[in-house]
This record gives C-alpha cells, sequence and structure tokens, in this order.
C-alpha cells in the first residue's frame, strides 16, 4: 500500500490544496516537508503527537522531515484554537522549551545524515527588519482575507492583538525561507492551522513563481468532539516527569468505546489488516483493544521497558495481579502521624488526589474514596504506622485515580 493510501485509511488527512501532486510526491519518497512546533511549554504533548506519529510515518517512506521549532513564533503566539491570548514567554524559557523538545523528538524522528533536520525560526524571524517586512511581505497578504480566516474569527468576539494578528505572516514567511533554503516543497499540520498554511503557499506563488503544497490532518477529537490529551489535571505530556509512563498509559488505557479504534487506526502502527479484525470486538474485547491501544502509545513514547512496567502495574491494580512495584507511589515520613495514625484526609493530600483538606474531605462524603480496597465515609478515619508500613495501602480516589502510599525507611 502507498503511503498516501494508508494516511486517507487511518483517517488521517483532513484537507490538500493538491491532492494528485501531494500524493505523488510523498509516495515517491521526494516530499520535503516541515511540521512547526512552537515551544510554549517545556514538553511536548498529546496535541503534538500526531504530527509526530505523521513525520515518522512519512520519513519510513523515503521522504524528509524537517522539524521547525518556533524560538521566533514563540514570541508572538498563535491565536489558533485559541479564546484568550497565550502568555508572554521570555526568550530563556523558550530557549529552554527548545532543548526540551529537541531530546523528545529524537526519540520519533530520525536526525542522522540526510534524513532529517531540525531548525529555528529565530535564525531569520528575529533579525527581520520591519519596514522591509512590509514592503516584502505586507504587500502580498489582505486583512479583508485574513479576517476571514477561522483562527481569527474565533478571537474577534474577545480582542485579537496586533502581535497576534501578524502569526499568519511569520508562519507564511517560514514557509517562504525553508522554500529558499531547504528546498521544502510541503508543509503539514493539524487541520487549524489551514489558513496559516495556505498563506505560506500563497507567498511562495507571489514572490517565487513556484509551488508548494500544504497538507493539515484531522485533530484528534473525542467521539463528542473535544481535543484528546486534556485530563482534569491538565494537558497530558510526552516528558515523563510531568505525566509518568503509568499516567500516560492509563490515559489511553480509559478512552470511551467509541474512540478507541480511532485511536490505533490514527496513532498506532500496527497493520491496517490487523486493525480491520478489531473491528468486530465487542464487550471485554474492547477492553483488549484499549490495552493494546495503550500498550503500544507508551511503548512509542517512553520505550518497551516503561510500556511492560505500566502494563504490569495496571494488572496489578485493576485485575488483582501482584506486583505494586510500578504503580503511581509515594513515601511519607514518621512525622506525618500524630500518636501514631495518619487521617485518611491528609492520606488523600500526600497521595497528590486532593488539592485541599475540603476538597478531600468533600470527596470522601461523596463516597468516592477507598483505602485497601475498602470505601471510606467517615472523615475521622485514621490508619496506623503499622499498616502503611511495607507495600502501604493502594489509596483510590473515584475510578482513575490512586497511589500506593507507603511509610519511608
Amino acid at each position: 500500500m502507498k503511503i498516501s493510501e494508508e494516511l486517507k485509511a487511518r483517517g488521517l488527512i483532513a484537507q490538500m490544496t493538491d491532492e494528485k501532486e501531494i500524493c505523488e510526491l510523498i509516495d515517491e519518497g521526494k516530499a520535503v516537508f516541515y511540521i512547526g512546533f512552537d515551544p510554549t511549554a517545556d514538553s511536548l504533548h498529546v496535541g503534538h503527537f500526531m504530527a509526530l506519529c505523521l513525520m515518522k510515518r512519512l520519513q519510513m517512506a523515503g521522504n524528509k522531515p524537517i522539524a521547525l521549532l518556533g524560538g521566533g513564533t514563540g514570541m508572538i503566539g498563535d491565536p489558533s484554537g485559541r479564546t484568550d491570548m497565550r502568555k508572554m514567554l521570555t526568550p530563556e524559557d523558550i530557549q529552554h522549551n527548545i532543548e526540551c523538545f529537541k531530546k523528545q523528538m529524537s526519540r520519533f524522528i530520525d536526525f542522522s545524515e540526510g534524513k532529517a533536520i531540525m531548525v529555528n525560526n529565530a535564525d531569520w524571524l528575529l533579525d527581520l527588519n520591519y519596514v522591509n517586512l512590509l514592503r516584502e511581505v505586507g504587500a502580498h497578504f489582505s486583512v479583508n482575507r485574513m479576517l476571514t480566516a477561522e483562527c481569527y474569527k474565533q478571537r474577534m468576539e474577545k480582542g485579537l492583538s496586533f502581535l497576534e494578528f501578524n502569526y499568519m505572516i511569520m508562519q507564511s514567511y517560514d514557509f517562504y525561507m525553508l522554500y529558499q533554503k531547504y528546498g521544502c516543497n510541503m508543509q503539514f499540520g493539524g487541520d487549524d492551522q489551514w489558513s496559516n498554511m495556505l498563506g505560506g503557499t500563497e507567498l511562495i506563488r507571489r514572490k517565487l513563481g513556484k509551488d508548494a503544497y500544504a497538507m493539515t490532518i484531522n485533530l484528534l477529537l473525542t467521539s463528542e468532539g473535544k481535543k484528546m490529551g486534556k485530563t482534569a489535571g491538565g494537558a497530558v505530556w510526552l516528558d515523563p516527569n510531568k505525566t509518568s509512563p503509568f499516567d500516560f498509559y492509563q490515559y489511553w488505557r480509559n478512552v470511551a468505546d467509541g474512540d478507541v479504534l480511532k485511536c490505533i487506526r490514527m496513532l498506532t502502527f500496527l497493520p491496517l489488516e490487523e486493525i480491520e479484525e478489531m473491528e468486530h470486538w465487542e464487550g471485554q474485547k474492547l477492553n483488549t483493544a484499549k490495552e493494546i491501544l495503550a500498550y503500544e502509545l507508551t511503548k512509542l513514547v517512553h520505550g518497551e521497558e516503561e510500556a511492560e512496567k505500566a502494563q504490569a502495574a495496571s494488572k496489578a491494580l485493576f485485575s488483582g495481579g501482584q506486583d505494586l512495584s510500578h504503580m503511581p507511589s509515594v513515601s511519607i515520613a514518621k512525622e506525618d502521624f500524630k500518636d501514631g495514625a495518619i487521617d485518611v484526609i491528609t492520606l488523600l493530600q500526600k497521595a497528590g488526589l486532593a488539592s485541599s483538606r475540603s476538597d478531600g474531605r468533600r470527596n470522601v462524603e461523596q463516597g468516592g474514596v477507598e483505602v485497601a480496597g475498602q470505601k471510606v465515609m467517615d472523615i475521622g478515619q485514621t490508619y496506623t504506622l503499622e499498616q502503611l508500613s511495607g507495600e502501604g495501602l493502594i489509596v483510590k480516589r473515584g475510578k482513575k485515580k490512586f497511589c500506593r502510599v507507603y511509610v519511608a525507611e
């Protein structure tokens, strides 16, 4: 199967400027394409995951990826998909985030000689002369047309800053520069970037008289139409220090029944024939599909060893297994005990399962807390030093949040 056919079969492609030309280039391994990543945090997250997987798929088919790090655009902030203005980052923050991105991207993309490159748009954006930019680039953009772009329309009600209004021009200029410097003939990205990407192809056509192409991939949405990769606690990160491999595994293990096969198709590298066999799975078999999804994605991001550990810990918790060593754990000190006992509210706080005593109290009173497999309804319930020694106790809040708490020796 050709790579273009596979991308379609996996439900990845949303829009293309020139379908025939794009398919021919990627199928023949002749695409030099870029995807941009603005360093707005010190880790990539699930929202970047599909872009990284797309780069990996296309590289495996012989195409050359360019990972563009937004050292320049990160100082402006992309208004796409936003209802408010992004926090302004310092140059030091941006540089730190870029270094973090580089390490994570290398798990997905082969950056060895001639295979792929990583560049930073600060190299050309930060030295631009404003008047020259207005004359050379600004003259090719219609304000009326820009205001019809979806990324701007949804911000107009709350107010769109002039700073953000320039983002489309900056991204278009990136494509223009990459075309000239590296022969980059395509830009790929999420479907919310469509207007910005069209600006780049049009700028190249107007300034250079050349054809360049753009393709967007479908955003990863739940069956309710919400973006995946968010939890009550925030984003699902690719950095193990921000989202542990176990929590990453559990996120995918707990996707809705209606989303699991879509996620397997779009995100994993399992053969399509194998995925098609899962189409008829129901009931308990859907749980097996979720385990496959969680394992495959954890292996992609964190490696096989961490995926094995996360799977073992999950089975230990939910299937009665014995290996508790890899589940989320926290140690408490003997000084945390008063008269040899610790109350359940403090235990919840120490486990990171309650943000405050009132939050913990509310969850106990609502019947959402279990300790050692027993539901706790009394906010005055206490546990002894002896009970928390050795392997400790498993504290659970709701159906999916838990932690093993033990006393540090």
